[in-house]
């Protein structure tokens, strides 16, 4: 709290503070603040009344759609389209075909790092990518 407000707000501190204002400054004062007083009055009134505004209108169109047999879900959904949860992501088909050193035949999507007998196919020269695509 600042000096201010513990002085305005403590009547002993308000009493000390004034002693050396004349009668017409603490007058002056008083309007002042009792002006600044109305204020707050008046915008909270204007607040309070634009929420109660509001809600009289909210409640009027809530009425207005029960009258038409519109559920209020059905809106919500309409402004809002729920996202649907997706399950887990179904698995890729195998792009390649290829035999390992045990001689069993595997598959690969072409995603991720390139199988061990692929690779060293393709380092040594003897075959292209494309051989291993499955027809």
């Amino acid at each position: 709290m600042t000096e201010f407000l513990k002085t305005l707000l403590n009547i002993r501190s308000l009493r000390a503070a004034t002693r050396e204002l004349t009668l017409e400054q603490m007058e002056e004062g008083l309007a002042k603040l009792t002006s600044v007083i109305e204020e707050q009055r008046e915008s909270k009134a204007a607040e309070r009344a634009a929420a109660e505004e509001r809600e009289r209108k909210l409640k009027e169109y809530v009425s207005m759609m029960a009258a038409d047999g519109i559920d209020i879900s059905e809106l919500v959904e309409l402004a809002e389209p729920s996202k649907k949860a997706s399950g887990p992501r179904s698995k890729r088909p195998a792009k390649y075909e290829y035999q390992d050193e045990s001689g069993e035949y595997k598959t690969w999507t072409g995603q991720g790092r390139k199988p061990a007998a692929i690779q060293k196919a393709l380092d040594s020269g003897e075959k292209k990518l494309e051989d291993f695509l499955i027809k």
